[in-house]
């Protein structure tokens, strides 16, 4: 029996909830936007009209991979971030609201600069730095990842929002400290893997078995790449210059004492729209403290 985009809209929403994936309503309509061709202006025009049998059927299997624990994102191949659509592939984690929150911190400390050189370290699909690159027309940016296959996407993005003028995507480990190849940035934003290795294996499924585990691993205790990027990554930092993090639940404090034994002063730790201390910046001095 024929049913209109409206009506497999709300039953997938429904499958959703009940199935308890957050953001049932959103993940709905974007199965259905993707699976049928259409915009998110289109799918609203024609919610009343009935779809062709084969788009149903396309449709219904992308709900059913997404019920398996398939990430919307990975389904359709890009999600929304800070305004701004981005390709996504598994190689890449998907972006998430919780990383605007980095966004709004770096956007709020780089106000006023004029032509600041940034720094996005283990950029993954480059969402955090093509945001910023987007509201800061003067600003260059240099995104860096170890991964090869992340740095092929956040190429595909750097050009699918035509900056490759103000932003250059490299290879580099954050684990290592580096020479003077990049000179000095006026503001590093780094989301790093942070969890825990030995807690990777009960993250929720959508995470564990499809995100990178490159992306996700932080190493023993989840503090690897906060141990390196401040002991290493400080020098290519300008004095007066400012690191922020993401981190992980239960880990700002940690992280906020990291960087005044590093050397940064002016630490504010901002929580995300769950209340969650979400990022840690901090502002680099003239003098270091002995760690």
């Amino acid at each position: 029996m024929a049913i209109t985009y409206n009506d497999l809209n709300l039953e997938l929403r429904r499958a959703f909830l009940k199935a308890g994936i957050p953001g049932a309503t959103l993940e709905a309509r974007e199965l259905c936007c993707f699976g049928s061709g259409k915009s998110r202006e289109e799918f609203q025009r024609d919610g009343r009209m009935y779809m062709a049998d084969e788009t149903e059927q396309a449709i219904r299997a992308l709900a059913a991979r997404h019920l398996a624990g398939e990430p919307v994102a990975y389904l359709i191949g890009e999600w929304d971030f800070y305004g701004l659509t981005f390709d996504v592939t598994p190689d890449v984690l998907i972006p998430r609201q919780d990383t605007e929150v980095l966004v709004e911190q770096a956007l709020k400390r780089l106000e006023g600069s004029e032509k600041p050189h940034v720094l996005d370290l283990c950029t993954g699909s480059g969402c955090i730095g093509i945001a910023l690159a987007a509201h800061l027309p003067e600003a260059k940016l240099v995104l860096a990842d170890f991964s090869e296959a992340a740095l092929r996407v956040c190429r595909q993005n750097i050009r699918r929002h035509d900056l490759r003028e103000r932003c250059t995507a490299v290879s580099c480990d954050a684990r290592i400290a580096p020479g003077r190849t990049y000179g000095e940035f006026d503001c590093i934003v780094c989301n790093p893997p942070y969890i825990p290795k030995g807690d990777i294996a009960s993250l929720d499924a959508s995470v564990r078995d499809y995100e990178p585990r490159l992306a996700l691993d932080g190493g023993p205790d989840g503090f690897e790449f906060y141990h390196s990027v401040t002991g290493g990554w400080t020098a290519a930092l300008k004095t007066g210059g400012c690191l922020l993090f993401e981190v992980g639940i239960g880990q700002a404090d940690s992280v906020a004492r990291l960087m005044l034994h590093a050397g940064y002063g002016d630490i504010e730790i901002t929580p995300d729209t769950a209340g969650i201390p979400r990022v840690v910046a901090g502002v680099k001095r003239d003098s270091v403290y002995d760690s």
